[in-house]
Order: structure tokens, then C-alpha cells, then sequence
């Protein structure tokens, strides 16, 4: 196997996956900017159009625990093409979706795609990258899983604005067309197959429990903590994702190896990641609802704000790879946490006479704090773990960060939601003659402020996790004692 890795076109096979994790991201993040468009053309409520963004993250979270086996049981490249050929499925349906529910179920299938394709890619990069090249590997992908939803706002804000929505999905079809091609040309197998057996049960477990997880988090922000079904689905969800984890531990061939968290790195970098990944979903959603709702920006003046910052993340993402490469994993965690902490102050005293470009600024300095620490992150806990969990490193990774979003994304909406009501009634109470618009207006403003904080306190306890890493060296000899 190592003679054949050494064979591999390694150049080739990286561009075909960054390319198709590239499309299955941006296509994750498209809608966010046309909810309130599929509102008004499907006449749906705020809280049924949410379904587009929740039942996408529901499907992923639910599929990424059974990678780990689907990678032993099929070969990269049936793996792939199967993922983009959901994609390509989702994307017709949704292209001709006469209604809302049909839009939503071309949304499910694209989900199952995007779910296989990013825990596919890391795996693929643990096995034909050696330890030390690792960094500037993963940074190539962090370009494409940056860029995307980088120009994803922009790009459906200027389509829904200038022509209709279901562009959103036709531009998709003959992209990921071409990604099929050249993956039946060029793509080859970097994987052992084996005949694994599915524990069914784990299946359902996993399925249930981290649905019902997500479910609860994501209705959280909409529905209040108070409401009895996130309180169920929560409650039932974290019993039912208990067992699932009692049995991972007891069994000899788990579908998703606990056993990875014995690791002290790779543990430290998941809960980092946990906070990183909780802030940088918040900051997406809560920066569109001030500019939006508190400014009165449009969506495409929104996701242009956006822009900049994101185009610098990318960009960096090789360049902060390379230094992980020679550098190790602390000082670049450290590096980006001072910029990502003075990022998120600048925003806890925000009016309605703060700047377009001081935000944008801000955005762009949060952007390159978040670019020193999101793939390296990654590679530093996979690179901790002896080989044979690399796909179980890759599963539990993406596992824990999209439950990290859904939590980051509904506690922010929840924190703006009670904040901006409070604000509300203190206006209401000081001032009774405010018009209705002001009052939305000012509310908004000081509920994103306060949002604000709660992210700026979530840095400085990230940065206080991170001097507990072990520096680079420490982390080599680790490596080392784990042969292959």
C-alpha cells in the first residue's frame, strides 16, 4: 500500500476533492441569504423556511458517525462519486421544486452527499500525506471549505436579487457534472476495503440521538428553551447519544472508536473546536440579522460586508497550513485567539451610526484569527492519533463540529432574542412615543451586542484552553511511539 501511495498523482486527486468539497460546501450555504425570498414564494412561515438550514445540518450530522464505516466497507472512489451524484440529484429536484415540501427533500438528499464528502476528504489526506506535510494539505482544503461559504452570501444575494431562486441550484448542476467526470477519469483508491460488519443498532442510536440533538438546539432559537418539544427532543436526544457512547465503548469494532478522546491533544483540539466552531457560525448569522434587521442593509449589501474577510481566511488558509507544518499547532491557536478576542469586543458596543467599513474591517480581522485556528485544529488532533483511527479521528471531528454550530447558532439566537425583548421594554419604558420601527431598529442593535459578549467570553476561554497544548515537538514523539 505505502508503494502505491508513493505512485499516486497526489496533485490531481487533491484538486478533484477540493473542487467537490468546494461545491458540497457552497451549496450548504447558499440559502442562508434566500429564507426570506422562499418565504414569500413558497408562503411559509419564518419557522417552516428555517427547515431548509436545519434539515440540511439534521441529514449531515446524522451521516457523518456511519463514515468511519462506509470508508471501510467502499473505496474512495465509490465513496465520492456516489456523494456528488446525491449532490447532482438533490440539485435537479430542488432546480424544479414546484413546492416547498419538494425543495426540502432535494435539500435532504443533497445533504447525504455533502455528509460523506468532507470526513472523506481528511481521511484521504491522512493517507497519502506523511506527518509533516499534513498542514499544508489540510490548508489547500481549508481553502475550499472557506472560499465557499466566503462567496456563498454574496453570490445568492446577488442572484435572488437580480434573478430567481432555482439559478441558485441550475448554476450547481453541470459544476458538479464535471467534478463526476473527472473523478471516473482521475480518481483512484488511497483506502483498504474491508468486509465490516453495520451494527445496526449503533445506527439507530446515533441517528436518534444526534438528530433529536440537533433538532432540539436548532429549534431552540426559534421555538425558546421553554417550549416542550426542544425540551423533549433535547432530553430523549442526549439519553438516547448516552447509550450510543456506552455502547461505542463496550464494543470491539465500534461505529464511531471513543477510544480517540484518550488522546490528550486530539481531546484539547475538539473542545477548542467546539468553542471556534460555536463562535464562527454565531458571528454568520448574527452579523446579516444587525445589518439586516437593526441597519436596514439588504442581503446583498449584507453578504458583500462578508465577502472581504472571507476571501482573506481563504487565502490564508494554505499560508497558516505551511507554518502549522514548522511551527506546530500552539503558537498559531494563540496568534489567532488575540486576533478573534479584539474582534469580538469591537462589537459588544454596537449603534446605529457604527460604520459599514468598521465592520468590515473587524470582519476581516476575525476572519484571519479564525484562519490561524480552524484547519490547522484539524490537523494537529488527526496528526496526534495513531493511524488506524485516523477515519474514526475524521468521523468524531465533523460529528462534534456540527453539533458545535447547531448549538453555537441556537444559544446566539436565543441570548439576541431575550436580549433585544429586554431592550425593547426598557425603551418602551423610558421613551413611550418611540415609533415601532425604531424600536425593532434599536432592539436588534443592543440584542447583537450583547450576543457579542457572551461569543468575546468563549474566546478567552478557548485561549485559556490552548496554553494547556503541548507544543510542537511533544506532539511529534507521540507520533512517533504510535508506528503506523
Amino acid at each position: 500500500m505505502q508503494e502505491d501511495i508513493k505512485k499516486i498523482n497526489k496533485g490531481i486527486l487533491l484538486t478533484i476533492l477540493i473542487f467537490g468539497c468546494f461545491l458540497s460546501t457552497l451549496n450548504q450555504t447558499l440559502l442562508n441569504v434566500a429564507l426570506s425570498n422562499l418565504m414569500d414564494v413558497f408562503e411559509v412561515t419564518a419557522t417552516t423556511v428555517q427547515w431548509i438550514s436545519t434539515g440540511f445540518m439534521l441529514v449531515n450530522g446524522i451521516l457523518i458517525p456511519v463514515t468511519a464505516y462506509l470508508m471501510k466497507r467502499f473505496s474512495t472512489r465509490q465513496l465520492f462519486i456516489s456523494a456528488m451524484a446525491f449532490l447532482l440529484i438533490g440539485s435537479i429536484i430542488c432546480a424544479a421544486a414546484p413546492s416547498f415540501m419538494v425543495l426540502l427533500l432535494g435539500r435532504m438528499i443533497q445533504a447525504a452527499g455533502a455528509g460523506i464528502v468532507m470526513p472523506l476528504m481528511m481521511s484521504v489526506v491522512l493517507a497519502i500525506f506523511p506527518v509533516e506535510k499534513r498542514g499544508s494539505a489540510m490548508g489547500l482544503l481549508g481553502l475550499a471549505m472557506i472560499f465557499a461559504p466566503a462567496i456563498g452570501p454574496t453570490l445568492s444575494g446577488f442572484i435572488v436579487e437580480y434573478h430567481s431562486w432555482r439559478w441558485l441550484f441550475i448554476g450547481l448542476i453541470p459544476l458538479v457534472l464535471i467534478v463526476i467526470a473527472l473523478a471516473f477519469k482521475y480518481l483512484v483508491n488511497v483506502s483498504e476495503t474491508s468486509k465490516s460488519k453495520l451494527d445496526v443498532i449503533s445506527v439507530l442510536l446515533s441517528t436518534v440521538g444526534f438528530g433529536l440533538m440537533l433538532y432540539g438546539f436548532s429549534s431552540a432559537g426559534s421555538k425558546g428553551w421553554d417550549d416542550l418539544i426542544v425540551i423533549l427532543s433535547l432530553s430523549i436526544g442526549i439519553v438516547i447519544t448516552a447509550l450510543f457512547c456506552i455502547r461505542q465503548v463496550k464494543s470491539g469494532d465500534p461505529l464511531l472508536n471513543l477510544s480517540v478522546f484518550k488522546n490528550k491533544v486530539f481531546t484539547v483540539t475538539s473542545i477548542i473546536n467546539v468553542l471556534v466552531t460555536m463562535m464562527m457560525y454565531a458571528d454568520m448569522i448574527l452579523l446579516p440579522i444587525y445589518l439586516q434587521n437593526g441597519r436596514g442593509f439588504t442581503a446583498f449589501d449584507a453578504g458583500l460586508l462578508l465577502l472581504p474577510g472571507a476571501l482573506v481566511n481563504a487565502f490564508m488558509s494554505p499560508v497558516t497550513g505551511r507554518l502549522y507544518d514548522r511551527y506546530g499547532a500552539k503558537p498559531l491557536f494563540i496568534i489567532g485567539l488575540l486576533f478573534i478576542i479584539p474582534s469580538m469586543w469591537a462589537v459588544t458596543d454596537l449603534s446605529q451610526s457604527t460604520t459599514y467599513m468598521y465592520l468590515m474591517i473587524r470582519t476581516i480581522a476575525l476572519r484571519i484569527g479564525l484562519s490561524f485556528i480552524t484547519m490547522p485544529l484539524n490537523t494537529a488532533g488527526l496528526n496526534a492519533l495513531p493511524r488506524q483511527l485516523g477515519t474514526h479521528g475524521t468521523a468524531v471531528n465533523n460529528t462534534v463540529r456540527q453539533i458545535a454550530g447547531a448549538i453555537g447558532t441556537a444559544v446566539v439566537i436565543t441570548i439576541y432574542t431575550a436580549q433585544a425583548t429586554s431592550h425593547a421594554a426598557t425603551v418602551m419604558q423610558n421613551n413611550p412615543s418611540t415609533t415601532t420601527e425604531l424600536l425593532k431598529s434599536l432592539s436588534s442593535i443592543l440584542g447583537a451586542s450583547d450576543a457579542y459578549y457572551f461569543m468575546m467570553i468563549l474566546a478567552v476561554v478557548a485561549l485559556v484552553i490552548t496554553l494547556f497544548m503541548p507544543l510542537k515537538n511533544k506532539i511529534t514523539v507521540e507520533e512517533k511511539s504510535h508506528p503506523a
